[in-house]
C-alpha cells in the first residue's frame, strides 16, 4: 500500500498548538521553582516548621519524576489528546486546591497531585511540538521547547518573589488557573493523537510499581538527604535500599516483559543512551547555576529575592534568543555536536568568571557572566534534545522524550543535592583555613581586632565590651567570607562537570538526513 502524505497543522491552528504546548511545559517548570521563595510565608501562614514545609517541594518533585517516564505509555493507551488535556486539567485543578489549602498536609497532598499532572506536560508537549512541524522545520519546535525548559526554572523564583511580596503566596498557585483553563480548551480543540501509535496488550502494573518505588525513593533521598545528614539517618538508609531494589527490579522487568511501561530497549540507540546522560548533565548544570546564584547574591551581597531573580533574567532572555539562532544554524548544516561542545566550553568560562567574584561584586560585574551562561545554555540545550531523539518514531519518540526529560529532572535534583553537600563540606574547610590565621600571634588579626575594638569603644562601651563586640564582628566577617568562598567554589563545579562530559558528545552520531520522529500514515 502506498504511503499517504502526512498532514501537518498550518497557520492559526499550528500557532495555537505551539502556544498550548509551550505554555503547558513552562507552567510545569515554573511551578517546580516558584514555591521556593515563598516557603517562609507559607510556613508562617499554615503553622509549619522549616523542616515540614520542605515537603511542599519534595512532594511535587517525587510525583513529577515518577510520571514523566510513564507519559509515553499513558499517552499511547488513552490517546495523546485525551491524556494531555486531562493532565492540564488535573494540574490546573490541583493548583486551585493548593491555593485554597489551609494546612500543611492538605497542601502537600495537592502538590503531589499537581506534580502528577505537571510531569505529563513536559514529555507530551515535546512530542506535540515535534508533530506540529514537517521534518525540515522540526528544529523550530525543538527550539521553542528548549526555550521553555531553559527559562521556566529561572522565571519561577522571579514570579514567586514578586507575587509573594506584593500579593499573597496563594496567588503563586491561583495564577495557573486562567492559563491552565485556556490550555485545556485549546488542547481539546486542536491537539491531535499520534498517528499509528496505540498501546496493545495488558498494562504493565508491576513495572509501574517498581518505577514508583525505585525513582520515587531516589527522588526523596535527593530532596531530603542533606537535611537528614544522609546515611547517618536510618530513614535515608531504608529509602536507599528501597530505591536500589526498585530500580533493579524495574530494569529487569522492563527488559523482559512484552509490553513494558517504559521501553528501556530503545536505549540500545547510542544517541538516546548518551543523550540521557547529557540531559542529566544539563539538569545538573542548570540547577546548580540557578540554585547557587540567589544564595550568593542574597546572603553575601545582601540582595533581595526579587533583585536576585531579576539578575537571572538577562541570561534567560539571551537563552531564548540564542535558541532561535541555534535552530537556524543547524538548518544551515552545522554539526549540532559542535554547538554542544561550544556551549560546554562557554559554561566553563562562565564558571571560572563567577569563581573570581568577591564580596564587592555588583550588578555590572555579574551581568556578563550571566549573559555567557544564558548563551551557553542555548548552544547545548537544543542540540542535545535533537540528537537524543534523532531517528525515533511513533511511540518510541514519546518513550525517548520521557527518558530524556526524566534524566534532566533527576539531574536537577542531583545538582541541588550535590551543591548542598559541597557547600556544607567546603564551608567547614574554608572556615578552618581562615580561623587558623586568626590568633594573638597574628599581626594582621591583632591589628584588625584593635581597630574594631576602638570603633566600639568610641560608642561608649568599656574595654571588655569593646573587645567582645570586636570578636563577634570578626566572627560574622569570617562566616560571610566562608559562605562566599563556598558559593564561588560551587560555580567552579559547574564548569568541571561540563569539561568531564565533553568526551561523551563525540559518541553521538549526527545524520543530516535523519527525519526525527516522523510517522508515516498508511
Amino acid at each position: 500500500m502506498a504511503l499517504a502524505e502526512k498532514k501537518y497543522p498550518t497557520g492559526a491552528v499550528q500557532a495555537i498548538i505551539v502556544v498550548t504546548a509551550i505554555l503547558s511545559a513552562v507552567l510545569e517548570l515554573i511551578d517546580s521553582t516558584i514555591v521556593n521563595v515563598a516557603l517562609r510565608q507559607i510556613s508562617g501562614s499554615i503553622g509549619a516548621s522549616t523542616t515540614e514545609i520542605a515537603w511542599v517541594i519534595t512532594a511535587y518533585a517525587i510525583s513529577n519524576v515518577i510520571i514523566i517516564p510513564l507519559s509515553g505509555m499513558l499517552s499511547s493507551i488513552f490517546g495523546r489528546k485525551r491524556y494531555f488535556t486531562f493532565s492540564i486539567a488535573l494540574f490546573t485543578f490541583a493548583s486551585l486546591m493548593c491555593g485554597l489549602s489551609n494546612s500543611l498536609w492538605v497542601l502537600v497532598a495537592w502538590r503531589f497531585v499537581q506534580g502528577l499532572g505537571g510531569g505529563a506536560l513536559l514529555s507530551t508537549a515535546q512530542t506535540i511540538l515535534v508533530d506540529a512541524f514537517p521534518p525540515q522545520k522540526r528544529g523550530i519546535g525543538m527550539a521553542l521547547f528548549g526555550m521553555g525548559v531553559a527559562t521556566g526554572p529561572a522565571l519561577g523564583p522571579v514570579l514567586g518573589g514578586i507575587i509573594t511580596d506584593h500579593i499573597s503566596w496563594h496567588w503563586i498557585f491561583f495564577v495557573n488557573i486562567p492559563l491552565g483553563t485556556f490550555a485545556v480548551i485549546a488542547s481539546w480543540l486542536f491537539v491531535t493523537n499520534q498517528e499509528g501509535v496505540k498501546h496493545t496488550g495488558p498494562m504493565d502494573w508491576w513495572g509501574i510499581v517498581f518505577l514508583v518505588i525505585g525513582v520515587g525513593s531516589l527522588q526523596y533521598i535527593l530532596e531530603e538527604g542533606n537535611a537528614k545528614d544522609w546515611f547517618e539517618s536510618n530513614e535515608i538508609i531504608y529509602f536507599s535500599i528501597a530505591s536500589a531494589a526498585g530500580l533493579i527490579a524495574f530494569i529487569y522487568r522492563e527488559l523482559h516483559v512484552e509490553n513494558p511501561a517504559v521501553k528501556l530497549s530503545i536505549l540500545r540507540s547510542t544517541n538516546l543512551s548518551v543523550g540521557v546522560i547529557l540531559n542529566f548533565v544539563v539538569g545538573v548544570v542548570i540547577s546548580i547555576s540557578v540554585f547557587t546564584f540567589p544564595l550568593f547574591t542574597q546572603i553575601d551581597l545582601g540582595w533581595t529575592a526579587t533583585m536576585s531573580g531579576m539578575a537571572l533574567m538577562p541570561g534567560s532572555l539571551l537563552t531564548a534568543f540564542g535558541m532561535i539562532m541555534v535552530q537556524r544554524t543547524i538548518q544551515k548544516g552545522i554539526n549540532p555536536k559542535t554547538l554542544v561542545i561550544s556551549g560546554f566550553i562557554l559554561t566553563f568560562i562562565f564558571s571560572y568568571w563567577m569563581h573570581l567574584q568577591s564580596i564587592d561584586s555588583g550588578w555590572n560585574s555579574l551581568l556578563f557572566p550571566q549573559l555567557i551562561r544564558g548563551f551557553a545554555v542555548s548552544l547545548f540545550m537544543i542540540p542535545v534534545i535533537n540528537l537524543s531523539i534523532q531517528g525515533l518514531q511513533g511511540a518510541d519518540l514519546g518513550q525517548g522524550s520521557g527518558l530524556g526529560n526524566m534524566a534532566r529532572q533527576l539531574g536537577c535534583a542531583v545538582g541541588i543535592a550535590a551543591s548542598n553537600i559541597r557547600l556544607t563540606r567546603v564551608s567547614a574547610d574554608f572556615r578552618n583555613n581562615l580561623i587558623s590565621n586568626i590568633s594573638d600571634y597574628s599581626e594582621n588579626a591583632a591589628h584588625a581586632i584593635g581597630n574594631m575594638s576602638s570603633m566600639f569603644a568610641s560608642t561608649g562601651l568599656n574595654p571588655q565590651e569593646s573587645q567582645a563586640a570586636a570578636y563577634r564582628l570578626l566572627e560574622l566577617l569570617v562566616q560571610r567570607q566562608t559562605t562566599l568562598l563556598a558559593y564561588l567554589d560551587s560555580f567552579m563545579v559547574v564548569g568541571i562537570v561540563c569539561l568531564v562530559a565533553l568526551p561523551l558528545v563525540f559518541l553521538m552520531k549526527h545524520d543530516r538526513n535523519a527525519i526525527m520522529g516522523e510517522v508515516s500514515a498508511h
